[in-house]
Order: structure tokens, then C-alpha cells, then sequence
């Protein structure tokens, strides 16, 4: 069986090599966008089976992202997991109303984010 493929949407360095440590430990592949606009060109050469979307980044924010991402017929599909670090009342229902599966706030516990990876992918 073959690895699944997570696009990982985030502008910070550290907080990249963060997600990919843990996702490699784990077993999945990963491949990574600096903003909105390279994620959208990333999407247009591979599909992944997840994507993990900060909400701020330059250029193009993780939410425009996610809207062209759920207008395209050929990715709209895909689970995306909206990450930020400003969990502000009412930032969910933003995140929802754009086209996210599901939502966490930074800080979070490894292990809250795995699960909610394989909730969307299996085991």
C-alpha cells in the first residue's frame, strides 16, 4: 500500500519542518507550499489526498486558497484542514464557509492533529 500524500500550506520555516517530521514519522509523504499561490501551482501538477491549510499567508490567504481549490471540479474533493494560530470566535465558521473539512488552532498536541488526519484518511 502505498503512502498518502499530504500538501502541508504554511509561510513559517519552522512550523513546516515541524509538520513534516511529524508526518514522516508516520508514514505519510509530504510535499509543501510557502503560500496560497504555490499551493495552487503545486495543485495543478499533483493531488494529494490531503491538505493542510494555514489560514494567514501572504499573497494568497489559506481561505481564497481554499475557495479556488473547492471551485475546481478536479480537487474539490479533497479534505482540507484549516490551521491557524489566531483562534478568534467565529475564525471556524470562516474557515467552514470557505470549503474546510475541519479546523485546528496552533498550539495544538501532535496527537490531536494525527487523529483528525486519519479521520479524513483511515488508519
Amino acid at each position: 500500500m502505498s503512502s498518502k500524500l499530504i500538501l502541508h500550506v504554511e509561510d513559517n520555516q519552522y512550523n513546516r519542518k515541524i509538520i513534516r517530521d511529524l508526518l514522516s514519522r508516520n508514514g505519510y509523504d509530504i510535499v509543501e507550499a510557502h503560500n496560497g499561490e504555490a499551493a495552487l501551482e503545486v495543485l495543478a501538477r499533483r493531488c494529494p489526498d490531503l491538505i493542510l491549510m494555514d489560514v494567514q499567508l501572504p499573497k494568497l490567504s489559506g481561505l481564497e486558497a481554499t475557495r479556488r481549490i473547492r471551485a475546481n471540479p478536479l480537487l474539490a474533493e479533497i479534505p482540507v484542514i484549516a490551521i491557524t494560530s489566531f483562534a478568534l470566535s467565529g475564525d471556524d465558521r470562516l474557515a467552514f464557509e470557505a470549503g474546510c473539512n475541519a479546523y485546528i488552532a496552533k498550539p495544538f498536541r501532535p496527537r490531536e492533529l494525527l487523529e483528525m488526519i486519519r479521520g479524513f484518511l483511515g488508519s
